[in-house]
């Protein structure tokens, strides 16, 4: 009972739809049917062109995840896999969500927010990637699936001392490694088609100069 309870709670925070709320207070449009329709702070910007907006989405979706280990964390102090299972589903819930026929965002700043209280190595080495790629590469789709997939083979090769630093401390060091790879393919699948579209586009673009 204790394991729905968290994941259920979890999954009820991450559902709630910030981006697309916001936009229908603010300009009276439906996010899910503008600009890339994803229910998150850059599509947010994009279509506003507010950083105030797309900053106030960013931080709301990240509290849906540090609120969802914090509460959690106030019933079970002592045990890694209720926050955990709490997070993940605040994840799921806010990239496929329930209310908008399972639309939603690409889960990072959920993610964020949550495991900079649960696991804050995981989204410092996810940060520190982010930034060298993106100086290289100046793409935030790119940036955003490298330093996700670095992350987590980084977690996966390092994963016995890592593991000391997550809080409360994983049962074991498989709990911990699934919890990660659960979160982190959640965040990739979400940013499946946006890659393609980036490849798909750079290869167009080599053609034509061919």
């Amino acid at each position: 009972m204790d394991y729905l309870l968290s994941s259920l709670f979890g999954y009820i925070l991450g559902s709630f739809p910030t981006a697309f709320i916001l936009l229908k207070k603010v300009k009276k449009l439906d996010i899910t049917t503008q600009g890339t329709g994803n229910v998150g702070a850059m599509n947010m910007y994009d279509v506003t062109q507010s950083k105030t907006l797309g900053i106030l989405v960013l931080l709301i979706d990240a509290l849906k995840g540090l609120f969802s280990v914090y509460l959690t964390l106030l019933f079970f102090p002592v045990n890694f896999i209720y926050p955990a299972l709490a997070l993940f589903f605040a994840v799921f819930s806010h990239c496929f969500n329930p209310w908008l026929k399972l639309k939603g965002g690409r889960g990072l700043a959920t993610a964020a927010g949550g495991t900079l209280m649960l696991f804050p190595v995981m989204p410092g080495l996810w940060l520190a990637i982010w930034f060298i790629s993106y100086f290289l590469k100046k793409d935030i789709i790119f940036s955003n699936v490298l330093s996700s997939v670095m992350s987590l083979l980084i977690i996966l090769s390092a994963s016995n001392t890592i593991y000391k630093y997550s809080y409360p401390q994983a049962d074991t060091i498989p709990t911990l490694i699934l919890f990660t790879v659960g979160v982190l393919s959640i965040i990739l699948i979400k940013h499946i088609e946006p890659l393609q579209e980036l490849i798909n586009k750079k290869n167009y673009g080599k053609n034509k100069n061919e």
